[in-house]
């Protein structure tokens, strides 16, 4: 009878402190007074580095985001040899014409959420966690003791001037300088959860929320050294699977910088660390359970019982998910701006970014991208409808930090950068859900946009229309669709000495002479292009337009 007692105990116990547990964060939320302080720490994509405070300009979801957020408090120590630090606290900014996530961040929180916040910043690049932050042997530029005297010191601060705080979150964005070191990759998931464990322990806050952001992975690093940096990504998801009060944060759909004449810097640049701080923000909003709602619902099916439906899907790389075009661009033209609003008689369903961002269902045909962005599929629905009288449905599967390989059916040793599974699912489940609402579904044809991210890169530009045929003719297989019409748009590739001598474009024209269901388009002149790889708005506009084309004139 004890024994029963004693379990019953037990389970009472472990049931209060789990209420207890539950109901503190949720008070401690609905206190709007408190200042609550978010740390930023990490190696150069935390730094900002290859940023321009100038750049911001050019992307107008981020208007005014050069200038001080004055209602934020900031304190920030950056740099190597040569740091860069505050005096105390000021207002938020960006550093030295450099551009950090903290800026989008902090807009995004304040936007959400009435309490006034304050980030503490402590990064540097090109340092490594088994070294210079490690907490029990720091080497070279011993960033955890100096981070963590520096943090202490910015909130002793806000004590003496007896302002009231609490730690809210840890944003860490590292990983990709252990990549080089084999002890470090091996030892970096067991690293990452010492290095968590020794934060909340020597600022004693036991329940400090971390915000784990992946490594960048969509660069030329994240084809030539592919295994490394899936041996980090795979290392940072099981330190956070494992710990409740952890968070991985996808950035592998954020933007990157264009080096030189066309190859993928490492680095995030300005529009991508504009991005990285939304993600951030977006993490911790929902971790707070006041994520911004982006619901767009169909509110009438726009087809008929029986009717005849017949799907196209979208697909590919960053160019056909929209990366740099603004619905804010497409607004301000009179020849577009009738894009920009919803057309509910076009069912539309995506998946973004590998997943990143994905629909409810099916929504009316409109702008979905994550930052205010849209891709080919406004244009090339508005440009169907005027010229057939058919009932259209769009399905969009994209991931803009994907290589060919990660679409092929082999996929890579990187298994979670694997798209193919989940393309094929996509498309089954939309033609399913069709015929599931009394519709009989044709798929009209696959629109795959050859992918940018491989034509700066010999290995993958030398492999990418084999790949691509392996793409084309397994998906016909699986689907059952033998005659499957698939239409590839290709952009002037790459201009580089170091893969010019690879033809892509001779090569994607000998696969479509030899197979009468697929169609070569070249979208050479689409208008205004920024950044070498990258199509601005016009030119996403153009694309679609020039889709719809090359399907009316095979049909």
């Amino acid at each position: 009878m004890r024994d029963v007692w004693n379990k019953c105990w037990v389970t009472i116990c472990v049931s209060l402190l789990w209420l207890v547990n539950a109901i503190a964060p949720a008070r401690a939320q609905q206190d709007d007074r408190t200042l609550r302080v978010f740390v930023f720490a990490g190696q150069s994509n935390m730094v900002g580095a290859d940023s321009r405070k100038q750049d911001i300009r050019l992307y107008p979801p981020f208007a005014g985001l050069d200038e001080p957020q004055k209602d934020v408090k900031f304190s920030y120590c950056i740099g190597r040899e040569d740091k860069s630090k505050s005096d105390g606290w000021v207002e938020l900014q960006p550093i030295e014409d450099m551009v950090g996530p903290e800026l989008s961040f902090a807009r995004r929180v304040t936007q959400n959420t009435k309490a006034p916040i304050a980030i503490i910043k402590s990064a540097a690049g090109g340092t490594s966690l088994g070294g210079d932050w490690n907490p029990d042997e720091p080497t070279g530029f011993k960033l955890y003791p100096l981070s963590l005297d520096f943090v202490r010191s910015a909130l002793a601060d806000l004590e003496r001037r007896k302002i009231p705080y609490r730690l809210e979150g840890f944003m860490w964005h590292q990983g990709e300088n252990d990549m080089f070191d084999a002890t470090f990759r091996a030892d970096y998931a067991k690293n990452l959860a010492n290095f968590i464990a020794c934060w909340r322990r020597d600022l004693d806050a036991p329940q400090l929320r971390f915000y784990v952001g992946e490594l960048s992975t969509k660069t030329i690093w994240g084809m030539d050294h592919r295994p490394e940096k899936y041996a980090i990504s795979v290392a940072q998801r099981a330190v956070t699977d494992a710990d409740p009060l952890a968070d991985y944060v996808p950035t592998s759909n954020i933007a990157v910088e264009i080096g030189g004449e066309a190859g993928l810097h490492y680095h995030y640049g300005t529009l991508g660390q504009l991005e990285h701080g939304v993600n951030y923000a977006d993490a911790y909003l929902r971790s707070i359970g006041k994520a911004p709602s982006t619901a767009r619902p169909l509110a009438r099916w726009p087809y008929g019982k029986d009717a005849r439906v017949k799907l196209f899907v979208l697909a590919g790389h960053r160019n056909m998910e929209g990366e740099r075009a603004f619905v804010q661009e497409l607004k301000a033209r009179k020849n577009t701006a009738a894009l920009a609003r919803d057309n509910a008689s076009i069912a539309f369903k995506y998946d973004l970014g590998g997943g990143f961002k994905r629909s409810d269902g099916w929504e009316p045909l409109g702008p979905a991208g994550p930052y205010d962005t849209f891709g080919p599929e406004l244009s090339f629905g508005a440009a169907l409808a005027r010229t057939s009288k058919d009932a259209i449905a769009i399905a969009k599967f994209t991931h803009s930090g994907s290589q060919i390989l990660d679409w092929t059916p082999q996929g890579s040793e990187a298994t979670s950068r694997n798209l193919y599974p989940h393309f094929l699912e996509f498309v089954r489940g939309s033609m399913q859900e069709l015929r599931d609402k009394g519709q009989t579904a044709e798929l009209a044809g696959v629109f795959y946009h050859l992918g940018e991210n491989d034509m700066a890169f010999g290995p993958h530009r030398g492999s990418a229309v084999e790949r691509l045929a392996s793409l084309i003719a397994q998906s016909r297989t699986d689907l059952g669709l033998p005659e499957l019409k698939w239409f590839v748009s290709q952009q002037a590739p790459a201009n580089d000495e170091r893969v010019n001598g690879i033809d892509v474009t001779a090569q994607l024209a000998t696969l479509a002479a030899a197979d009468s269901h697929t169609t070569h388009i070249q979208a050479f002149e689409l208008g205004d292009a920024l950044d070498k790889l990258v199509i601005r708005t016009p030119g996403i506009v153009a694309l679609g337009e020039l889709l719809a084309a090359s399907y009316s004139k095979r049909r």
